[in-house]
């Protein structure tokens, strides 16, 4: 027989769904508020009239950002270095963890627990160490962005693809064995496919994850016109304060911001269910 429904089951989440609610709606009042206030003018932002466009669309504030304030080589700078960070993170990353689920060496436990422990540390605890091997070794410039940045998403990026080689089957492998595949092309040939879904995840997380990154930028690339997007904001922001130009930093904001709200609107079902994919349980 089955079992009657009774309220309090349902009744277990209305507080959760109360929560999510109220954030998502300050969430989009907030944004709402700076995607309207980018269109507006000075004038109307002091006296709280936003939302009326006496004057009408004022598009010409993006064009002050993102040309005159040069957010568009900033811009172009942060989609440069999240490239080659994620797609060099993943390159180590992915190898790393097939071997540590794979094979059963001396220090593999080790490793593992300290690729675990790296992910416990805050990344802010980083710049100081940074700062110092910065000042010692006279290391600045874009190689060394980027470089720092790839490295740093090697624990996240093991660990996640380490979880997910140890969900797919052995059988994979021992069958392309006995067929005379080397080791190295059942790795490139049969295993990386199977992880699709988690290197796509990862490499969202990683790319995002740059695009807004600025304190590392700030140590290696103070100046010039080599910043990224969230250096570069910051110096626009001053700029355009400086001269009353409010709306045009409500613009820079939703220049830097859209790019991630965009990403997370296309991949977000990706999001979820990148790491459920993968062969037979072994």
């Amino acid at each position: 027989m089955n079992k009657p429904r009774t309220i309090g089951g349902r009744g277990r989440h209305v507080p959760g769904l109360i929560v999510c609610s109220l954030w998502c709606c300050m969430t989009f009042v907030i944004l709402g508020y700076v995607l309207a206030a980018s269109l507006s003018t000075s004038r109307d932002i002091f006296m709280g009239s936003v939302f009326k466009y006496e004057t009408g669309f004022h598009w010409d504030n993006y064009a002050v950002a993102w040309s005159k304030q040069k957010l568009y080589l900033y811009f172009f700078n942060s989609l440069l270095y999240a490239a080659v960070a994620v797609v060099g993170g993943v390159g180590m990353a992915a190898p790393a963890a097939y071997v540590l689920s794979r094979y059963k060496f001396f220090g593999n436990a080790l490793i593992k627990r300290t690729l675990i422990l790296c992910l416990s540390i805050p990344s802010i605890l980083m710049i100081l160490p940074l700062y110092a091997m910065i000042l010692k070794f006279d290391i600045q410039g874009r190689g060394a962005l980027m470089v720092i940045y790839a490295c740093m998403r090697v624990p996240y990026s093991t660990i996640f693809l380490l979880n997910f080689f140890e969900t797919i089957s052995r059988t994979y492998e021992e069958a392309a064995a006995i067929d005379g595949c080397p080791s190295g092309k059942i790795f490139t040939k049969i295993m990386l496919p199977m992880v699709k879904p988690a290197i796509a995840t990862i490499c969202l997380f990683g790319f995002i994850g740059v695009l807004n990154e600025y304190m590392i930028c700030l140590l290696l690339i103070p100046s010039g016109d080599a910043m990224s997007l969230g250096v570069g904001l910051s110096r626009a922001i001053k700029a355009l304060q400086y001269v009353g130009n409010y709306p045009g930093i409500f613009a820079a904001v939703v220049i830097a911001v859209a790019p991630s709200i965009a990403l997370f609107a296309i991949f977000s079902r990706k999001i979820m269910f990148g790491g459920m994919g993968g062969g037979i349980k072994g």
